[in-house]
């Protein structure tokens, strides 16, 4: 009996380290593992900015200071996926009263969703970088890729409004210091469960100067 409890325990592990969900999956998401949470530090904002352009005229535009000072390896991570283009085309694949998110691959034109996970961007998973800065409304975290706490990738989400449960638990890189209302617009598209109905595609990411963002 012992026998065949101990292979069900292995196989259980085993579909769930399989099973790579992004998340934040809802509002009471916890990571199964803890990590050092770098306290007293104000997030600065980085020389650079990101500037997100959507391919619809009617979403706008969204301006987003980063944080290098408290994220450092995540803010390297998105700048360096937004000069190669890897945003283009991508949609906000999950949408819902606490966050807009983006950065699925599979999402792109013409790609398949891979049903085994959620697509990334082929490079190395980032190891969390989380702070003490709280979950406030126009906050950009970093969507984790499975249920390790250091599964952060691609994948980013726009903060709605505050959400607690997400303090200490994710990576904090950027925040939005322009355009909540168009964040706002995208969060109140037609959608089907956590999905938009329509695609809403992100155009271009472009990483600039703080004093030549317009």
């Amino acid at each position: 009996m012992k026998k065949y409890i101990a292979i069900a325990f292995i196989l259980g592990t085993l579909s769930f380290a399989c099973n790579r969900q992004v998340k934040p999956a809802n509002s009471n998401a916890r990571p199964v593992a803890s990590a050092e949470v770098k306290k007293g530090v104000a997030p600065v904002a980085d020389p650079e900015m990101a500037v997100v352009e959507m391919e619809n005229p009617a979403y706008g535009s969204i301006k987003i200071e980063l944080y290098s000072n408290i994220a450092p390896k995540m803010v390297a991570r998105f700048k360096q996926l937004a000069q190669d283009g890897y945003y283009d085309g991508i949609i906000y694949h999950r949408v819902n009263d606490n966050v807009i998110q983006a950065g699925n691959s599979d999402t792109k034109p013409g790609r398949s969703p891979n049903p085994a996970k959620e697509g990334d961007s082929g490079l190395p998973d980032i190891e969390a970088e989380f702070s003490d800065v709280p979950f406030d409304t126009g906050i950009v975290g970093a969507a984790r890729l499975g249920s390790s706490v250091n599964s952060q990738n691609a994948q980013f989400f726009i903060m709605l409004k505050r959400q607690a449960a997400f303090d200490n638990n994710y990576t904090i890189f950027g925040k939005v210091i322009e355009g909540m209302n168009n964040v706002r617009t995208i969060a109140g598209a037609p959608r089907d469960g956590e999905k938009p109905t329509d695609p809403i595609r992100i155009k271009h990411i472009s990483i600039v100067p703080r004093d030549q963002a317009k």
